[in-house]
């Protein structure tokens, strides 16, 4: 039997990319994927789009915990669903094959009144952190990837969107995490470039 591995996509905020993140991973792997919670965007929600961008037929998409209709901080997008997150409800996805969990927005994003995303990743679970440059993006990275090494996980990174040294090469030294590739700002994801993607990241997954 492999070994397999299970990989939370978690991001230094929301749009920086964790869901073509989240599909290299899927693709390079042939793995699973799980997006606990979903909100908005329901008609077209990313367990959907990862599963448009994946070329393997081996990957299974397991059904969100939640899924929420407005597009806002899980808890506040609960409330106006009448309904309250509950972490006993989040159950982990058993599966023989490795998994790549993607997060909501951040890692202190709230699910409730007392929890937050970082509630729901495992102590065995190897963290990728998406980090996209912005004026703030250093230090929204630093917070998230030391936050993770004091927690005692295993934390890589993964760059998204135009290359911009200075800031990858201090974010690199600071944190002494693994970097495992940038994902440029590329025209359109379609399979063939996630396909691309994925060989290139391979062989710093496994």
């Amino acid at each position: 039997m492999k070994k397999t591995h299970t990989y939370f996509v978690t991001g230094i905020s929301t749009e920086v990319g964790k869901t073509v993140a989240s599909a290299i991973l899927v693709e390079a792997l042939s793995a699973d994927y799980w997006k606990p919670i979903q909100a908005g965007e329901l008609d077209n929600c990313d367990t959907k789009k990862v599963e448009q961008l994946i070329s393997n037929r081996s990957s299974v998409f397991h059904p969100n915990s939640y899924a929420l209709h407005t597009p806002m901080s899980p808890h506040a997008a609960a409330k106006i669903d009448n309904i309250s997150i509950e972490l006993k409800k989040i159950k982990p996805i058993k599966t023989e094959n490795h998994l790549v969990i993607e997060g909501a927005g951040g890692l202190l994003v709230p699910l409730n009144n007392k929890q937050t995303v970082f509630d729901i990743i495992q102590p065995d679970y190897k963290v990728v952190v998406v980090s996209r440059h912005y004026l703030g993006s250093i230090n929204h990275t630093l917070l998230t990837v030391n936050l993770l090494k004091e927690k005692g996980f295993d934390v890589s990174i993964i760059f998204s969107g135009n290359e911009h040294k200075t800031t990858e090469t201090i974010i690199s030294r600071m944190t002494q995490a693994p970097i495992i590739g940038r994902i440029d700002e590329e025209p359109y994801f379609d399979k063939n470039v996630i396909l691309e993607y994925a060989e290139i990241f391979r062989s710093k997954l496994i």
